[in-house]
């Protein structure tokens, strides 16, 4: 059988699948699952074009990473053929731990387990069924290879992943403020000392790529109304969860049911497979099916919500840049109560604040480098002159209040 296929991308056009291996990972259910997980959740009822997958952003994070390593071998960096196989298996597989509408409901299905650790998680599963031929690939996954570079071509400030998924997005959403120069960028990597660094020439593609970062995720991964949608989701599983505690059943695939009858934490996944097992076969559709059933169901909060999220009669949001008082949070909750004639304690399925940060570079995590002319090495804040680089590398918090739309205009409210 010919594995070395050709896809074509509507991002990049041809992308060329290099080896038997990689596309025997390709073709495995935990990768093929990707098709059925949305990139960007709910952004979709924003931007009707984001319904691009994680498997789309996963092949094309590996077309780049093929570009990366052919830009750095031309310039004398030695990388075998085998650590080559192992960097392109790491960024095809570093999504695969995602669950449904990726980062939405994270912390939701499963509690405190991120899905950088499902990930490791499931690519020694994988290993395992290999034979052991991805031990390189996980080593540099976790950072656990002599050579940083390579980690840091998966996971970094300016690493292969962010790249694809600004010029991604971007493209799927119509959002041209987060088109970056990707091709340019590349053709700008080098190491020195094992670290990755940007050549000074491609020092504005950079500045381009962080303030790309930063207005996509106030343009679109933060829009107050992708929010509302995100948090509206969440509080479905919430109160599905609720019901079952109370020995309430409800329409649920096994595996998602798995996830809402039993309360599943990092310790059960290291005690029994099954639980991966379970989790290997969720994605959108397990719980859009769900959704879709449970707007009809006796239970009027889940009805509610379900029925609204259907309908894109979504939560009002607004935005503060400081935290809400809680007698404004008080009054809004109030005003449900009487609105909508439930109970008090239900009101946090009516009213809630959530917390979301913003900052397109992170300097204490890790920093870009660059490599200027007469040799020597610059963090990009000193060699830029960026006047507002200082002001991207600064956490930004602010507090979204969503309630129905209801209550806009009712005296007292914030609408």
């Amino acid at each position: 059988m010919n594995k070395k296929k050709i896809i074509n991308d509507p991002v990049y056009g041809f992308i060329s699948i290099p080896s038997g291996f990689i596309f025997d990972l390709i073709q495995h259910p935990y990768f093929q699952r990707l098709r059925y997980i949305k990139q960007v959740s709910m952004t979709h009822l924003v931007y009707p074009g984001a319904l691009h997958t994680r498997f789309q952003h996963a092949l094309g994070a590996m077309h780049l990473m093929a570009l990366a390593i052919e830009t750095l071998r031309g310039k004398d960096v030695a990388i075998s053929d085998e650590e080559e196989e192992a960097v392109l298996a790491a960024i095809l597989l570093h999504d695969i731990g995602h669950g449904p509408f990726s980062h939405s409901l994270e912390h939701t299905l499963v509690e405190g387990v991120s899905h950088e650790w499902l990930s490791t998680l499931m690519m020694d599963e994988l290993n395992e069924a290999v034979g052991g031929r991805l031990d390189l690939a996980i080593m540099i996954f976790n950072n656990r290879h002599q050579k940083k570079f390579l980690y840091q071509l998966v996971s970094g400030q300016l690493d292969i992943d962010r790249m694809d998924y600004l010029s991604r997005d971007s493209f799927f959403t119509g959002v041209a403020e987060g088109v970056i120069s990707f091709d340019r960028i590349i053709k700008m990597l080098h190491v020195v000392d094992n670290e990755l660094v940007i050549e000074q020439k491609g020092i504005y593609s950079v500045e381009k790529f962080l303030i790309a970062r930063r207005l996509m995720y106030w343009q679109v991964y933060l829009h107050k109304t992708v929010l509302s949608a995100e948090q509206m989701l969440l509080k479905i599983l919430q109160r599905a969860k609720a019901l079952y505690e109370n020995g309430v059943s409800l329409f649920a695939s096994p595996s998602l049911e798995h996830f809402l009858r039993n309360k599943i934490t990092r310790q059960n996944f290291t005690e029994d497979v099954s639980h991966l097992a379970h989790f290997s076969r969720l994605d959108d559709t397990d719980i859009w099916s769900a959704v879709k059933t449970w707007a009809y169901h006796d239970d009027h909060i889940l009805r509610m919500l379900c029925s609204r999220l259907i309908a894109r009669s979504l939560y009002h949001t607004e935005l503060h840049g400081a935290v809400p008082e809680e007698q404004l949070i008080a009054d809004l909750k109030s005003q449900a109560v009487d609105y909508f004639g439930i109970d008090t304690a239900e009101a946090d399925y009516y009213v809630w604040v959530q917390s979301i940060e913003n900052s397109a570079y992170e300097p204490n995590n890790s920093t870009i480098k660059i490599l200027m002319k007469d040799g020597s090495i610059q963090d990009i804040a000193e060699a830029s002159d960026l006047s507002n680089l200082e002001t991207l590398s600064k956490k930004v918090q602010k507090f979204a209040v969503s309630f129905p739309k209801e209550l806009v205009g009712i005296p007292s409210s914030i609408g």
